[in-house]
């Protein structure tokens, strides 16, 4: 459960009822890089809201991070300085292969999470994030993680995660921290998406070409 108060913080619960009453077909604006919110410290979950308002506040991230589309979306990226993030990523038959490991990734509302290495193995291959929309560059993290996060009812969750989605778990995580995934990728490698899809599709981090932008994997 969360806390041993749990109250209620009116003031904070009527800003987020507001917040959600904005959204327009039940989404929200993702705050852009730039924006204060993205780089402060979130405040840890500990029942601040009805759970009522916390229900709807999780189905209006989904339905934002969804229509976005991405694959995870965090509190701050809706203005909200709360360490709540939701994440949700499917594999299909064309992931076969795929250096990244993709793998299934159920919806899951992470609420207070935290991760530890499992392990130092890393890899690096292109993110990209809905708060510096457009763009992708190299990011190396841990292929391996320890993901420990409440759910919606409190309940804690320990879980191991590998590849594609220890990727989504620690980039939601590190935006509860201020941090955004381009603050330690490898910035030669800054790319459009457009040119992406058009240059280095066929390898998410090419050997050769990596050599050639002069950063090391």
């Amino acid at each position: 459960m969360f806390g041993k108060k749990n109250h209620v913080d009116i003031e904070l619960n009527a800003d987020v009822e507001r917040l959600l009453k904005s959204a327009k077909d039940g989404v929200l604006p993702i705050v852009e890089a730039g924006e204060p919110v993205l780089r402060e410290q979130c405040v840890r979950y500990d029942g601040q809201l009805s759970k009522h308002t916390l229900h709807k506040l999780i189905e209006t991230m989904h339905k934002t991070m969804l229509d976005a589309p991405g694959v995870g979306l965090a509190g701050p990226q809706i203005g909200l300085n709360l360490a709540i993030a939701v994440v949700e990523d499917h594999a299909n038959g064309d992931d076969d292969g795929d250096p990244r490991e993709i793998a299934e990734f159920p919806f899951h509302a992470i609420i207070n999470p935290v991760y530890r290495p499992a392990g130092e193995e890393t890899r690096s291959f292109y993110e990209g994030c809905l708060s510096f929309d457009g763009y992708q560059a190299v990011r190396k993290r841990y292929l391996d993680i320890i993901a420990h996060w409440h759910d919606e009812d409190g309940k804690e969750h320990e879980e191991h995660l590998h590849g594609w989605p220890a990727r989504i778990f620690q980039h939601e995580t590190d935006h509860l921290s201020g941090e955004l995934y381009i603050d330690q990728a490898e910035i030669r490698s800054l790319t459009t998406v457009e040119n992406l899809e058009d240059f280095w599709a066929q390898d998410p981090v090419p050997t050769q070409a990596a050599k050639e932008l002069g950063f090391e994997l």
